[in-house]
């Protein structure tokens, strides 16, 4: 429970948000199409499927509601799920926005995902910077394992009397050119630019001590990298593909590629590790983030980030998102217990200022969860109806010659075999490793075709200070080339460091530590005249 002596105002980000659409351009880059009343057109419009698509190509496109939310009752949960995501958290104890604390990433949704969409490029970082959708990556050397005394997303917020685990002040991002064995040119003489984030946290950040798996490490053994957030929109789309769908996909990759050896076994050819909570002793195919690290989506990104970000608790989570090693550090820290009772009186007990501190932190006693849920069961289903009910913004100029050309080279050269057009829904029944949702609960979309353009499958790219232990998820490309009338930046891939198509797609064939999973597919892009180039881009932005 927070004090009320540490109340904040409460931001509503939807009209930082609206002032942003505004000032957006009512150009589309990538085409538009409104769908006329009773029309059928040829299915690649329908990104989501006849159930999760919306024709929409305005500054909204990432908002909209989809006709499966609409056509199953949902629209009046979907609109209250949505304030969740839209308005800041506080430390008030009462109202449905309370709990935010003690230690937390951001206050609200927005800022890391601006109109719903992708993290923005950012030269410095800024919790409250909207559009930073950064998330730092702290991780030992040695081993490529998380730093074990912060949290697996390192918190740079606190709230009185407390100190964040890590000063973000002190944190700088640093752009550095890169060029590539081609010397950044095309044959036909067009050059582009390349540009990758060098990330520094002096030791004098750290308000704990430096630890990973095999115990305290030397600060020099610390490395740091940045992920950035992804679009939500389609997500319960994404969940709605059968596991043994994916299984099949990674089953035919593994014939010609090599996948990430710690989530399947090559010999056998199935999975090494599943996605399981121990919480319904089920094991779930993981699918969603960069590093695969989740399975459902009512226990992946949106149901965990609700309350890892900003530290609210609920029924499913009575506790803090903590490490022991912080609650350690805070419990002994003098400045702490001289206001901890000025902010939390109702934490004391007979057994010293030290001992209370570390419970509150921690959330459990004698290993019992002693916190109390912040967020009610209804807020939160309101908020994963809003966000499986979220809908793809339609293709767009599909009919267009330059879109037929880019399509086809797109798949000619390759890039198809990751960036896998489309998928065919299963049953979808819902499920919830914690137990909470059920068919009955949230938007389904059974038996679509959809058009996500990712295989949901880990490749490895070998960047320049690539992602953490080099293995990436193919993101999904649908309704990217919206970005920028969206959310003002059109910057790609896991760090943001693509400004445009062109850099995305070079920086496939870098190959600082290997080959590149796309090497063959880059050089055949480069045999490309430029008249072909941007029916490739033209192509990728309006799918």
């Amino acid at each position: 429970m927070k004090s009320e002596k540490i109340k904040i105002n409460i931001c509503l980000l939807t009209i930082g948000c609206i002032g942003l659409l505004v000032s957006c351009s009512d150009n589309n880059s990538g085409g538009g199409h409104d769908k006329p009343e009773g029309e059928k057109l040829p299915e690649e419009y329908y990104a989501g499927g006849e159930l999760g698509t919306a024709f929409d190509a305005s500054p909204y496109a990432y908002t909209m509601e989809s006709p499966a939310s609409e056509q199953q009752g949902f629209s009046q949960a979907f609109k209250v799920g949505e304030l969740f995501f839209e308005k800041d958290f506080n430390t008030n104890e009462n109202g449905a926005f309370k709990g935010l604390g003690p230690l937390y990433i951001r206050s609200g949704c927005m800022y890391c995902h601006p109109s719903y969409g992708h993290g923005k490029r950012q030269t410095d970082y800024r919790a409250s910077q909207m559009g930073n959708g950064y998330l730092l990556v702290l991780y030992d050397k040695q081993t490529n394992g998380y730093l074990t005394s912060l949290t697996g997303m390192p918190q740079t917020q606190a709230v009185k009397p407390f100190k964040a685990p890590l000063d973000e002040k002190q944190i700088t991002i640093d752009w550095q050119p890169f060029t590539d064995e081609w010397n950044n040119t095309f044959p036909d003489g067009e050059t582009y630019s390349l540009i990758y984030p060098e990330v520094k946290i002096p030791q004098s950040a750290y308000y704990v001590p430096l630890e990973s798996a095999r115990g305290e490490i030397p600060y020099e053994d610390v490395a740091v990298r940045l992920e950035s957030t992804i679009g939500i929109y389609g997500t319960g789309l994404l969940d709605a593909i059968p596991d043994d769908s994916i299984t099949a996909q990674w089953q035919k990759e593994s014939a010609y590629k090599t996948l990430n050896p710690a989530l399947w076994n090559a010999e056998a050819n199935t999975w090494k590790s599943y996605y399981n909570t121990g919480l319904d002793k089920k094991s779930y195919v993981r699918k969603f983030t960069y590093a695969l690290s989740r399975g459902p989506i009512q226990d992946g990104p949106g149901a965990n980030a609700i309350w890892n970000i900003t530290n609210v608790t609920r029924s499913d989570r009575m506790y803090h998102y903590m490490t022991a090693t912080y609650a350690k550090v805070a419990s002994k820290d003098p400045d702490v217990q001289s206001k901890f009772y000025e902010y939390f009186p109702e934490e004391k007990t007979d057994k010293g200022v030290e001992y209370d501190i570390y419970r509150y932190l921690m959330g459990k006693e004698d290993g019992k969860n002693v916190a109390k849920a912040e967020m009610s069961d209804k807020d939160y289903k309101n908020l994963m109806v809003w966000h499986r009910g979220l809908a793809v913004p339609a293709a767009r100029d599909v009919e267009s010659e330059d879109f037929k050309l880019g399509q086809k080279l797109f798949k000619q050269i390759g890039c198809a075999t990751c960036h896998r057009p489309s998928w065919t829904t299963g049953d979808d029944e819902i499920r919830d490793p914690n137990g909470m949702l059920t068919n009955k609960d949230l938007p389904r979309y059974p038996h679509q075709k959809i058009w996500p353009y990712s295989d949901m499958v880990q490749h490895r790219l070998f960047m320049k200070n690539d992602i953490r232990t080099g293995w990436c998820r193919t993101t999904p490309l649908w309704g990217r080339g919206l970005s920028l009338l969206c959310t003002g930046a059109s910057d790609r891939l896991h760090d943001c460091r693509a400004r445009t198509v062109i850099e995305a797609i070079m920086w496939h064939g870098t190959n600082v530590d290997g080959v590149s999973d796309a090497y063959e597919s880059i050089k055949k892009f480069r045999t490309l005249d430029k008249t072909e180039r941007d029916a490739i881009v033209k192509f990728i932005e309006s799918i």
